[in-house]
């Protein structure tokens, strides 16, 4: 190994030059030799990249840029941003500036949305691909389950992902709220992903899996309820700050919060963890776990933001958008109820379609509340009392107290 102390040793430690050769008592003829040329010496402050004439071409582009409207975004020597200034919408503050906090929840549900990390190769799908490759391992009636919820959601987190990337972050204008906004689209395409991993895992048509939002009525028809709220905010030229164009945005909120992730997942999540508690297709049920995890801070997160937009913007809730949003609401209990009918035609896992359209009520009923609007079904209960152990619809600002789904690392929960 070398050693820098192997440079300073003193001469008398360097090896003695070979001993000169006795001169040939025989004549030589001298040869002679030209001096070397003398290499010229570069400046070391001129500098001459490698395709030099492009680099000129670079130099002559930025002598010629205007940086005015540049600077005008940057609102250079402009004051400081206040916690004051900061607004959920039309909010005219700097954007680039995440601090200082005006909303602690959102950042406090981003670093939660972090720690829950996880990704689906995580979960052993060996005993799920067994089961499903045997002839008697399920009934038919599960094996149309599987697949029909398999089939809404591989394009269900895609069509939310689109319309938070697309739409919403750019309306959105406050910068806490957009870093989870971006946490959540990432977390979005982990649910996809962990769709197509069971798809893959258990060796279905993905043709067949992925074009049932095209091709299966039930599952059509809430994918088309869904896009026809993000046709107009999903416009490139839509901007807020009008009445009618907050509403719509507001309108946009509560469709995929209130409805798309906080209603049409809840009939697929109970049937698939139905089965995971009657020990099949654990490893699916496990994957799904894991989403209903992300899906309830999705919906809190939604939920607040919308009650903010409210408290900003108090002329936006009149009683005729109240009344617009909660027929909205009941439109999508409708296509989830239709939904539950369709896939279960007969009583399978210890439910049916009439105990899941109660259960869906129950939902319906916690989400118009949870925006300040009037329960439509006023005594219904939870016919499913085990999903409470996995989340408490009561008590979702607790959410993370819960035991089993508790904020850790992937792979980590059990079932009992």
């Amino acid at each position: 190994m070398l050693n820098w102390d192997a440079f300073n040793e003193p001469e008398e430690h360097i090896a003695p030059p070979p001993p000169k050769q006795a001169k040939s008592e025989e004549p030589q003829q001298q040869l002679a030799i030209e001096p070397a040329p003398v290499a010229e010496v570069a400046d070391p402050t001129r500098f001459e990249p490698t395709g030099s004439a492009a680099f000129e071409a670079a130099q002559q582009a930025l002598e010629q840029l205007d940086v005015a409207p540049g600077l005008e975004e940057l609102e250079m020597g402009a004051d400081r941003v206040q916690v004051d200034q900061k607004r959920m919408i039309n909010c005219r503050a700097d954007l680039n500036q995440l601090v200082p906090f005006k909303y602690e929840w959102a950042w406090t549900k981003y670093l939660d949305g972090c720690a829950n990390h996880w990704m689906p190769q995580e979960i052993n799908m060996t005993q799920d691909i067994a089961l499903w490759r045997s002839n008697d391992g399920l009934s038919e009636d599960e094996r149309k389950i599987v697949m029909r919820n398999l089939g809404f959601f591989s394009t269900a987190d895609s069509l939310v992902a689109n319309n938070l990337v697309l739409s919403i972050y750019r309306l959105v204008t406050n910068p806490e709220c957009r870093q989870y906004l971006l946490r959540q689209a990432f977390e979005e395409a982990i649910h996809t992903h962990a769709y197509q991993y069971c798809i893959e895992s258990l060796g279905m048509d993905e043709g067949e899996i992925f074009n049932m939002y095209r091709e299966v009525p039930a599952v059509a028809k809430k994918a088309a309820w869904a896009l026809k709220y993000t046709q107009a905010i999903g416009n490139p030229q839509f901007q807020t700050g009008t009445t009618e164009n907050d509403q719509e945005l507001l309108q946009n909120l509560i469709a995929f919060y209130c409805v798309l992730e906080g209603l049409f997942f809840y009939c697929g999540f109970s049937q698939i963890l139905s089965m995971g508690r009657r020990n099949k297709m654990t490893g699916v049920a496990e994957q799904f776990q894991y989403i209903l995890r992300d899906e309830s801070m999705h919906v809190n997160f939604g939920v607040d933001v919308i009650n903010q937009i409210k408290n900003e913007n108090p002329k936006l809730w009149t009683e005729e958008f109240q009344a617009k949003m909660t027929q909205m609401i009941l439109e999508g209990l409708a296509l989830e109820i239709e939904y539950a009918r369709d896939t279960m035609p007969r009583g399978v896992l210890g439910m049916n379609a009439q105990m899941m359209e109660d259960y869906l009520k129950f939902i319906t009923n916690r989400r118009l509340t949870q925006i300040g609007l009037s329960e439509q079904f006023p005594g219904v209960e939870n016919p499913f009392p085990w999903m409470s152990e996995i989340m408490d619809l009561r008590k979702e600002k607790n959410f993370f107290e819960t035991r089993v789904t508790e904020y850790q690392v992937g792979g980590a929960l059990s079932w009992d």
